[in-house]
């Protein structure tokens, strides 16, 4: 049953190959059932909430891309999306935490607009095949300094000086902090290092890089995952992996199934929807608000679909090109890109920020992964983690951070199908691949590299070349960018 409905033999694949690599994929994913509770409920929220609403929408959105697109993809609220929803629409612009969720909620409304009126398929269309392919390099550079950041490989110091905020608040060199810290900002001044090799914990994602590599070039299956493993046990007389975490795992369930009536559907109570309808004053930044959630939520599931998926071969250019025939959803791509926006409204609904594909699906990917069982496992696991999350706790990031880098490695390939004798592609393919790992955003990477694109074609005299949809896209990312700088 399972070989026909996921079409397993025709993409290559075996039901171990794809449960190990949904397994991959969760396991490199999973601290968002951990963190995203933890920066969402410095606005207020209930974290237990938080946390079931995590798991809830990562299942609804990775499940449909299961079940519906056949795709080896995962999502969650996504990185980033979390933080401008706390520090920037909640802490800067003053709107309460229900009055965000039901913002949120719209994105997922425009997000699914969008996409079944094709707007989001001619987006791709759009998209020269040189800066696709740097799209996916550019995401393995993403993904491998996600690795090494979260390796605790790196470390970084800013001069006092430098300082611009902390805790969303005006700093001055020399000012006394109190109170716990919870964001630093800082203009400049940043010197990179490397970290401490007397810590434990980067002592430790060392051994788990080495032995991943190791099992990689021996063409061991399932590599990523038993080197998850492996690492995550050596943690344990290293003192990194915690195993406290294991005592009453059902009482996690519990307590966060009666705090989600907090949050459930707070987005259309009265200090949710009610509140911003009281308001016509706030109606353009409402308006501001969404449309920096949905630029942003777009283009993070555009490039990681195309980056990982021209390189293993699951979004082909024939795929691509497949979407201009016909009306409605036909191709797993049109289906794919359904799954994050139903994610978004429904996340917002129980109460979390806007779900996104997650670019730590390409650790599955790595592993082997080419259809929907890979990410019908990944959903299962996160459903479970609803009553053993302490258990999933375990599995310290030391041991799925080297995962990371290696998937990185993996995806570099791409920048080969990159001509860099010639700056009119290396130039937009320069900055998109480079913005995405040093921005931490792969919708501003997307953003660099069209705006160079352009600039290229027109100096060289070929701005008719350059598609009505990527001039009309980049000028929405410049439009964003300026009223983001303005709030």
């Amino acid at each position: 049953m399972l070989e026909k409905f996921f079409q397993l033999k025709e993409n290559n694949t075996t039901i171990g190959r794809e449960v190990t690599a949904g397994l991959t994929t969760f396991f490199a994913m999973s601290y968002i059932i951990f963190v995203n509770p933890q920066i969402l409920s410095l606005t207020g929220m209930p974290t237990q909430a938080v946390f079931l609403a995590t798991v809830l929408s990562t299942a609804v959105g990775t499940l449909i891309l299961a079940l519906y697109a056949n795709v080896p993809y995962a999502q969650a609220p996504g990185m980033g999306l979390n933080a401008f929803f706390t520090y920037t629409v909640v802490f800067a612009l003053g709107f309460s935490w229900q009055e965000a969720l039901f913002m949120v909620f719209l994105t997922g409304v425009v997000g699914i607009l969008i996409t079944v009126t094709s707007i989001r398929k001619k987006i791709i269309h759009a998209i020269p095949e040189s800066l696709q392919h740097a799209i996916g390099g550019g995401i393995g550079v993403f993904i491998a300094y996600i690795g090494l950041k979260n390796a605790q490989l790196l470390e970084f110091t800013s001069e006092g000086q430098d300082i611009i905020s902390v805790n969303n608040e005006p700093y001055t060199a020399g000012s006394e902090i109190t109170g716990p810290i919870n964001t630093v900002v800082t203009g400049g001044g940043i010197i990179p290092d490397m970290g401490s090799l007397a810590n434990p914990y980067a002592l430790l994602a060392i051994i788990g890089l080495i032995i991943m590599v190791v099992l990689m070039i021996a063409k061991v299956k399932g590599a990523i995952l038993i080197g998850i493993v492996a690492t995550t046990i050596i943690g344990i007389p290293m003192g990194v992996t915690d195993l406290s975490g294991l005592s009453n795992p059902a009482n996690t369930f519990m307590s966060a199934f009666s705090d989600l009536g907090v949050t459930f559907g707070a987005a259309f109570g009265s200090q949710g929807l009610g509140s911003l309808v009281a308001d016509p004053s706030r109606y353009a930044l409402i308006l501001i608000t969404v449309f920096a959630f949905t630029l942003t939520d777009v283009f993070d599931t555009i490039g990681t679909f195309i980056g990982t998926g021209r390189k293993s071969g699951i979004f082909t250019l024939e795929d691509e090109k497949a979407m201009d025939q016909g009306k409605g959803l036909n191709t797993k791509m049109e289906k794919a890109l359904l799954a994050d926006t139903v994610a978004t409204a429904t996340g917002a609904i129980f109460g979390t920020s806007p779900v996104t594909t997650f670019v730590e699906s390409a650790a599955g990917i790595g592993a082997g992964g080419r259809t929907g069982l890979t990410s019908l496992t990944t959903a299962t696991m996160f459903l479970l983690t609803a009553f053993i999350a302490p258990v999933m706790s375990v599995v310290p990031g030391a041991a799925t951070a080297p995962a990371l880098i290696v998937v990185g490695i993996l995806m570099l390939s791409a920048f080969a199908e990159i001509d860099w004798n010639n700056l009119e592609e290396a130039v937009p393919a320069f900055f998109a691949s480079l913005f995405m790992g040093f921005s931490y955003s792969i919708s501003y990477g997307i953003a660099a590299g069209f705006l160079f694109y352009i600039i290229t074609k027109a100096v060289k005299g070929k701005a008719r070349v350059v598609h009505p949809v990527l001039w009309a896209t980049t000028a929405l990312f410049i439009v964003n960018f300026i009223v983001m700088g303005m709030l």
